[in-house]
């Protein structure tokens, strides 16, 4: 069996848990998530767990095991303590500030550039040249995390644009003038 999916997730106090069928709903402290799990899955809650079984041990169930199981524990993780991802901005001339709930980006375009954030997702700039994506769902926190990289990508001679915090970047030696 799989090593991930065969381990029970402990609910938390504070934390409730509705299993009907194929559709699991998780309420706690920071917000309420639901996930509609794969009709092959087994979910059931016992106790103060929730359990996840296969009906077979062909290839997909194994690999549907694992991930069934981790996204119910995600969830409850989620309502509990929350997720978040950091980003740094990197360049002269960048900056970062919030307008409202949207994030006003000058990152060396032409114009500033206005990032909306979906619901439940909540986006901070502590400092200058630093944004904090949080919220409950993992998979909405890297998601907008993504698309705000995505506005101006690290470029690999400078290291200019917006990274992950801890991200490394390979630099490449720029032009090299030979002797002829």
């Amino acid at each position: 069996m799989s090593r991930i999916g065969r381990k029970p997730i402990d609910i938390p106090q504070g934390v409730m848990v509705e299993v009907s069928g194929q559709h699991v709903r998780v309420k706690g402290p920071k917000g309420e998530l639901e996930l509609d799990v794969h009709p092959d899955m087994i979910v059931e809650k016992k106790d103060n767990q929730v359990l996840v079984n296969r009906p077979t041990d062909n290839k997909r169930h194994r690999a549907l095991h694992g991930l069934t199981r981790m996204l119910i524990a995600n969830m409850i993780e989620g309502v509990t303590k929350g997720y978040q991802k950091t980003l740094l901005l990197e360049g002269i001339g960048y900056s970062v500030e919030m307008k409202g709930k949207s994030l006003l980006l000058n990152v060396g375009y032409s114009h500033p550039v206005l990032f909306t954030p979906p619901e439940g997702i909540k986006i901070e700039v502590p400092k200058a040249l630093t944004i904090v994506v949080s919220g409950i769902d993992k998979q909405k926190v890297g998601q907008v995390a993504a698309m705000i990289r995505s506005i101006r990508p690290v470029e690999p001679y400078k290291g200019k644009g917006i990274r992950y915090e801890g991200e490394y970047v390979r630099r490449k030696a720029g032009k090299k003038v030979g002797a002829k």
